[in-house]
């Protein structure tokens, strides 16, 4: 199996659609069954719902948790949960594995704490990519997908989608089972 990586040459929105090809093409050639898409405002859970209706795909939609921007807020609109839920996706909002307890630390006392360390070095690699494998490890932790099999994750920077990767999901317990399998689509800068 030869597959080529896309380098997009700026991450954002724009991505999105190119994403959503490449997601499609991996699907109908490897037939992966677990699709886990990073969604703030559901916007681009939307557009994969839609396009992966149909397809007999598990397709688990990530959004923030609860209160990250503000505190009681949601930054997921109900009827836009109501219409992934509609279109066969099931959605997950609950703690993000880098933004747990340790922010509220760091903030507090200006320390330096290993998930933070974690995610510093992931972004490394981009912002799309760290979100990939954190909210793998999310749906993993909810139960939402198998552990040890096979998934596309596709997330982006900001809004939108510009990484698409192939991982070996792990919950966060056994973070370190966790693998980056195939890089497909990312960003260069």
């Amino acid at each position: 199996m030869q597959r080529l990586v896309t380098y997009f040459e700026k991450p954002g929105k724009e991505n999105t659609g190119k994403c959503l090809e490449i997601t499609f093409q991996a699907i109908k050639e490897q037939r992966y069954k677990h699709i886990i898409v990073a969604s703030t405002t559901g916007e681009t859970g939307l557009m994969f719902s839609e396009a992966l209706k149909g397809l007999g795909v598990n397709l688990v939609v990530v959004t923030h948790s609860a209160g990250f921007k503000s505190p009681n807020t949601q930054e997921m609109p109900e009827d836009t949960r109501k219409k992934l839920i509609d279109n066969g996706a099931k959605v997950f909002t609950g703690t993000m594995i880098t933004h747990s307890l340790e922010t509220a630390f760091s903030q507090k006392f200006h320390g330096l704490y290993p998930t933070h360390i974690v995610a510093q070095s992931l972004r490394r690699f981009g912002e799309g990519p760290k979100v990939c494998i954190e909210c793998v490890m999310m749906a993993a932790d909810a139960g939402l997908i198998p552990e040890g099999e096979e998934v596309l994750a596709i997330a982006g920077t900001g809004y939108g989608a510009d990484t698409v990767m192939v991982i070996r999901s792990a919950t966060s317990k056994r973070f370190l089972d966790l693998k980056v399998l195939e890089i497909l689509a990312k960003p260069r800068a």
